[in-house]
């Protein structure tokens, strides 16, 4: 008897139509990857062979793996670098960072200058072993001032907040409970800017009233009365660096700009002026206390006389004069402002248990920024640009004996893309980036070493006029006209959370641990956590 074969399979069917024949996985090539440093372009691994669509966090894990340097893992971001002609205008970014996969991101990037065949080097930059969570939400919507708010600051710690109001009072706030702790009064105008002193034990207050005022954080009453000599409203104040003053009895000094032209460095002792700055011509926007330079560290001052001048800060001597901007010099940045205004204080919460033992601190964190790079200055300007500037380069001893740029009153290079007058600019902690803020509602991203164009970030629709960064390097917060804050990832350089709930312009923001303040027009201080 014959073997009755089954019947055949019957064809399934999607709506009449028969199911598509599976499709091939697409092939995937392999490439050779060179992992080399972003600090000095040394090799970190041997030459790997890997398929091209290893993720990015992949990469992360085969760099940790195969780098015979550290033990704990690190986190990285990943860069290629586009040769110099391939670049075809202003706006053409000069690398391609890797988001998704070396297959997506760059073979198919639209410039068509990568194979598979091709060795390609990816830089690696570290990034900080701890990380900043993302503010979220509103915690809380502090009201008490009556007028704009004009100036926010945290104390190095995170734990008080102060801010300026045009209602001439300072306020200071407990940041454990989110609630007011001190109504500070004495300003005859608006209060203008805020500054703590790195050891949290003083705050100052610059004001339209031409007064410079020292006040107790924490009784909230003033120390002493007001320094008096300015003619004009204060501008800007900066304080003497802890790691420099040390253990000073009379405390570190503080330096005040004026719009009446000068800057007047005061001894807090004997509450007089130690000597004043009188070379600009015109307002001095801004100034900065730097620990570079000498004993006593330099005073940089940014003026509306075009100027950006460098001084002796023991005697007030004039060093050097910065002539390139073409209009006012309105905003200042040193990539060593996060660990001079934190002083001692880190991510890990430690205290300090003696003056003499956070000088150390405070002396270790600024000497490891300039392990790799000297203090380097930006400038920005109402002319539409910025220049980097590396005035002491014999001031970190990697680059010292090899350095190309001998004058120091010459920039580094002209940072140049913005369409109208830059607002703000600020370093990273860790030094590596620069943000720079316009009135063209875009903030743009250099490298901090070299000034190089990194990326520009686009979302707000009105002018953005403040930034600050996370402690881990890793977010960007921008505050804008438009009323809103944008928080942005520098992985990706896209926004990363849109935080509405202003309901005017935000002139201020400050980013500390995982709390973020903002305050604006609306009268009121908003707390953002996760």
């Amino acid at each position: 008897m014959a073997t009755l074969l089954p019947p055949p399979k019957r064809q399934k069917v999607y709506h009449g139509v028969p199911e598509p024949p599976k499709e091939e996985p697409a092939h995937v090539p392999n490439i050779v990857v060179q992992f080399v440093s972003e600090d000095d372009g040394r090799s970190l691994a041997p030459a790997v062979n890997i398929p091209a669509n290893v993720t990015r966090e992949a990469l992360e894990l085969l760099v940790n793996k195969i780098s015979p340097e550290d033990e704990e893992p690190v986190p990285f971001s990943f860069h290629v670098t586009l040769p110099e002609d391939s670049k075809t205008g202003q706006n053409s970014s000069a690398r391609i960072v890797v988001t998704k996969s070396i297959e997506a991101d760059v073979l198919n990037h639209p410039s068509g200058h990568f194979t598979p065949e091709d060795i390609i080097v990816i830089h690696c930059s570290p990034q900080s072993v701890f990380r900043v969570r993302p503010a979220t939400r509103c915690s809380s919507t502090l009201s008490g001032h009556s007028s704009p708010i004009l100036c926010a600051s945290f104390s190095p710690t995170g734990k008080l907040l102060a801010t300026g109001s045009g209602d001439t009072n300072v306020r200071l706030w407990d940041l454990n409970t989110e609630t007011p702790s001190h109504t500070l009064s004495g300003h005859n105008g608006w209060v203008l800017c805020v500054e703590w002193e790195a050891l949290e034990r003083t705050l100052a207050s610059g004001g339209h009233d031409g007064h410079v005022r020292l006040w107790d954080p924490k009784t909230g009453k003033p120390i002493g009365d007001a320094l008096r000599g300015h003619t004009k409203w204060i501008t800007s104040l900066a304080w003497e660096p802890i790691h420099i003053h040390g253990s000073n009895p009379s405390g570190p000094r503080l330096a005040s700009s004026s719009k009446d032209g000068t800057v007047r460095v005061w001894s807090l002792g004997t509450r007089r002026v130690e000597y004043t700055l009188g070379g600009h011509t015109a307002s001095v926007n801004v100034v900065k206390w730097g620990g570079s330079g000498g004993p006593f560290g330099v005073l940089y001052t940014a003026s509306s006389d075009r100027t950006v001048r460098i001084w002796d800060a023991e005697k007030g001597r004039p060093l050097h004069t910065l002539k390139d901007h073409a209009h006012w010099v309105t905003t200042l940045a040193l990539n060593t402002d996060f660990v001079l205004r934190t002083g001692p204080f880190d991510h890990t919460n430690k205290k300090p248990m003696s003056d003499e033992e956070a000088q150390k601190i405070a002396k270790q964190r600024y000497d490891n920024i300039l392990k790799t790079t000297p203090e380097v200055l930006v400038s920005g300007s109402d002319d539409h640009t910025l220049f980097l500037w590396s005035p002491f380069p014999s001031s970190s001893p990697s680059i010292s004996s090899t350095t190309p740029n001998t004058n120091p009153t010459k920039p580094v290079t002209r940072l140049t893309g913005h369409q109208r007058q830059v607002c703000h600019v600020a370093f990273s902690p860790d030094g590596r980036w620069a943000a720079s803020a316009s009135w063209d509602n875009s903030v743009r991203l250099w490298e901090g070493r070299t000034g190089k164009f990194i990326a520009t970030l686009r979302g707000h629709v009105g002018a953005v006029y403040r930034l600050a960064w996370s402690a881990d390097s890793r977010m960007l917060i921008s505050a804008s006209k438009d009323s809103t804050l944008k928080i942005w990832d520098l992985k990706t350089y896209k926004i990363k959370l849109d935080l509405p709930g202003h309901t005017d312009e935000v002139y201020c923001v400050d980013f500390v641990a995982d709390k973020v303040v903002s305050g604006g027009r609306d009268k009121v201080v908003k707390i953002w956590k996760n």
